[in-house]
């Protein structure tokens, strides 16, 4: 069965668990992932590199693998200064985690030679031990997401820590300074402030990261986290100021994606330089995220990948992410219509529209043996994704979001192996969701109702298939 994405981050065998964290050269994406190689064995980082564009990747060798006492390594960030990486990750002992730092010298090495040996640790790697530990009445530190640090406007003086710390039933998000980014010296627990939305939430995998409002032209720092409720992920950030430790939202919380699947998103990191000028990247990022609304309460082992071809879990296509109006914007980056085009199987259908205020347009995607596997509706004024007419999905609540009835109406569709991927109304609205085919996704099959119109359609299938 043709399960495997084409364009997505797949591990070759076994779980991945989450992404760890992503970083473009310029020249090469690197994505760094949490993988278990079998379903009981200890969590890893693997690591995988892509040229030019982040849709054709390639297998590298593993970079951290449990050492010592270590049970499993977690997830973590990955910056890059010069030709240096440095890899933040927890190490899960049976003590307690901790955030160590593995740092690489010289990324491009670890692209120029993979061992036959499928266990195998990049010799290119050195690892630095502990770097954040339990200290100032803080303890199980976790999770870390490091960035540049900033004073007096734009210039990059040193680097940010944001982590998890405390038990995993009341975890608190705790800020760290450092100027090297080997010593870290801790600023406090991070005060939310304003309106979030998020009181009595339990909230994990922070990333903070800084951009500017493509319509007001203010810079504003945003917070990226999840919520572990009843079982499931729930993925969304604040916008607003960070002063010390106290975080000002201006907007209460917004889901990032409003799909089934998207999770735990990573932000791509680019090379930084203490004393650079960095304003000229808070104009976009790159978004990496999990396809697995369940998060760690899932069961990667009863995946239909897992059962039939011995792997397990993705991650989203990568987004380029903007704000407008203190509002996300997600879009496909570059590429993808080239990527689309030199695939096997892959499918990319994008409609311009108008419906107005009653009406809809709906694609329904149809698999091999003409059977819809999944619907998605465009009404105006929202956008759903439905997939309970699926066997495997039978039963699912239909995913929804709310769009501006005056922004303009479109829709890009994505199918990649048992992956959908929606972006509306310019990036409005994304939406990600596993959906399992057939076969493969064969027709794009649109229904309009009576004074809704379709002004535009363009599909895209394989060249050489």
């Amino acid at each position: 069965m043709a399960y495997r994405p084409e364009l997505h981050v797949t591990p070759e065998i076994g779980i991945l668990d989450a992404p760890a964290g992503a970083l473009f050269d310029g020249q090469r994406w690197h994505i760094f992932a949490q993988f278990t190689p079998t379903a009981t064995s200890g969590a890893r980082w693997a690591h995988q590199v892509a040229e030019q564009t982040p849709f054709s990747w390639e297998i590298c060798d593993d970079v951290i693998a449990p050492r010592d006492e270590e049970l499993k390594v977690r997830a973590g960030s990955v910056v890059q200064t010069g030709s240096e990486a440095l890899l933040y990750y927890t190490s899960v002992t049976p003590h307690g985690d901790e955030i160590h730092l593995a740092s690489i010298p010289n990324l491009a090495a670890t692209t120029e030679f993979v061992s036959d040996e499928g266990s195998a640790i990049d010799s290119n790697v050195q690892f630095r031990g502990a770097v954040v530990d339990d200290n100032h009445g803080f303890s199980n530190f976790r999770s870390p997401s490091v960035r540049a640090s900033y004073r007096g406007g734009d210039q990059h003086t040193g680097w940010l820590m944001l982590a998890v710390s405390g038990s995993m039933d009341y975890p608190e998000l705790v800020l760290l300074d450092s100027t090297d980014g080997v010593e870290w010296h801790t600023r406090g627990v991070l005060d939310l402030q304003g309106n979030t939305g998020l009181e009595g939430e339990r909230l994990v995998a922070p990333r903070l990261i800084r951009l500017k409002d493509h319509v007001d032209g203010e810079v504003y720092d945003v917070l990226i986290i999840t919520i572990e409720r009843e079982g499931m992920d729930v993925s969304g950030y604040l916008v607003g100021h960070l002063e010390h430790t106290t975080f000002q939202a201006l907007e209460p919380f917004r889901r990032i994606d409003a799909g089934h699947d998207f999770t735990r998103p990573r932000i791509t990191s680019v090379p930084s330089i203490v004393g650079e000028a960095m304003a000229d990247q808070y104009d976009s990022t790159t978004l990496f995220g999990f396809m697995n609304g369940r998060g760690r309460f899932d069961e990667p082992e009863k995946h239909r990948t897992f059962i039939f071809d011995g792997w397990a879990n993705c991650l989203a296509l990568p987004r380029t992410a903007t704000l407008q109006s203190r509002q996300l914007y997600q879009t496909p980056p570059k590429g993808l219509l080239e990527a689309v085009e030199l695939s096997d199987r892959a499918a990319l259908w994008t409609g311009v529209l108008d419906v107005p205020s009653g009406e809809s347009v709906q694609v329904d995607l149809v698999d091999s043996t003409g059977k819809i596997a999944a619907s998605i509706t465009h009404r105006g004024n929202s956008l759903e994704l439905d997939r309970s007419m699926n066997p495997v999905h039978e039963g699912d609540a239909s995913a929804e979001a709310v769009l501006h009835e005056d922004d303009t109406d479109a829709i890009t569709i994505v199918v990649d192996g048992p992956t959908v991927e929606v972006f509306a109304d310019g990036g409005q609205v994304a939406m990600a969701s596993r959906v399992y085919f057939e076969g493969t996704c064969s027709e794009f099959r649109v229904q309009c109702s009576e004074r809704a119109e379709i002004q535009r359609i363009d599909e895209l299938r394989p060249k050489f298939a």
